[in-house]
């Protein structure tokens, strides 16, 4: 007997399968879809490689969304599959909108959007909305591998160091104030004046504060659709990424600011890579502490009104 409601292919089985026939196609498929982006696939293989401290996690985000993928495998089996022809809008607009930017205006991260509406588009086409139901985090999920314009980067980046060295002064006066040093600001740059010769700390070197805000809006991403049940708030936690990252970075240089006092060279090299990652544990659970005052907010609703004097 066939469940409820559910969309199942095939005829007298509680669990439908794609035919070896179907995993053919989607072969067929997919080996047109590499084919027709490798030059997109292999640029950005090479930006990254180039630069792996900003976006080596690119690497990581196919893996992340095939895991997401199988999270939901059996309910995607179990999917009503099937052509569905409204899917033909948003892959040949990404198609068109690919040829645009390599061709019409050159560039890479529009390219890359484009080849996510394409996968987007061509998943809805060929397997229909029961299926992409399940289908559409993991592919939205491939946003992070793009890499984002050095236009966008030069200018975002600049407003985050400029809010971290601002953020940093701030907490290494107050620390300052009980250790006995003093902080100053010029511009990016920051000079702790302690016992010895005063040190400084060039923020913009230090950190690129984009790198930042990507990991920790990767991380909410994760966070967001493992653990919340809704929607809304999954959207409130991925909001919560953006002032997360900003104070974590204002954390991050001050610490780069404290340990100029003991060893200069530990303020320098990879000391700055090393101390972001482990803020990602401290930003890990603000996340879950945020999921869990909202899963605890929505289970308390109907109890609270249930307690209420009649």
């Amino acid at each position: 007997m066939n469940p409820v409601g559910g969309g199942v292919v095939g005829a007298g089985s509680s669990r439908a399968a794609p035919t070896t026939r179907t995993w053919i196609a989607l072969g067929f498929v997919g080996v047109l879809f590499v084919g027709l982006f490798f030059r997109w696939l292999w640029t950005q293989h090479k930006l990254s490689w180039d630069a792996l401290d900003d976006w080596g996690h690119v690497y990581l985000i196919p893996f992340v969304s095939w895991y997401l993928i199988r999270q939901n495998w059996r309910e995607l089996l179990q999917a009503r599959m099937g052509t569905f022809w409204p899917g033909l809008a948003p892959f040949v607009l990404g198609i068109v909108s690919y040829f645009f930017f390599v061709v019409g205006v050159p560039n890479h991260m529009s390219q890359g959007f484009a080849l996510i509406l394409t996968l987007a588009g061509a998943t809805l086409l060929l397997l229909g909305p029961g299926a992409f139901r399940y289908l559409f985090l993991p592919i939205a999920f491939l946003v992070f591998s793009v890499q984002i314009s050095p236009q966008i980067m030069a200018t975002v980046t600049f407003q985050l160091q400029l809010i971290a060295s601002k953020g940093a002064e701030v907490l290494l006066a107050v620390i300052g104030s009980m250790a006995g040093f003093a902080v100053t600001r010029d511009g990016n740059l920051l000079e702790v004046i302690g016992s010895g010769p005063p040190q400084r700390l060039n923020v913009a070197e230090a950190c690129s504060g984009m790198r930042m805000v990507i990991a920790f809006l990767a991380l909410a991403a994760i966070v967001a659709v493992f653990s919340c049940r809704y929607w809304w708030q999954r959207g409130a936690i991925m909001l919560l990424a953006m002032p997360v990252a900003v104070l974590l970075n204002v954390i991050r240089v001050a610490v780069l600011g404290l340990l100029t006092l003991v060893n200069v060279h530990l303020a320098q090299g990879n000391a700055h890579m090393l101390i972001g990652m482990v803020l990602l544990v401290p930003g890990l659970f603000l996340f879950l502490g945020a999921v869990w005052a909202l899963n605890h907010a929505v289970a308390d609703a109907p109890s609270t009104a249930k307690g209420k004097p009649s």
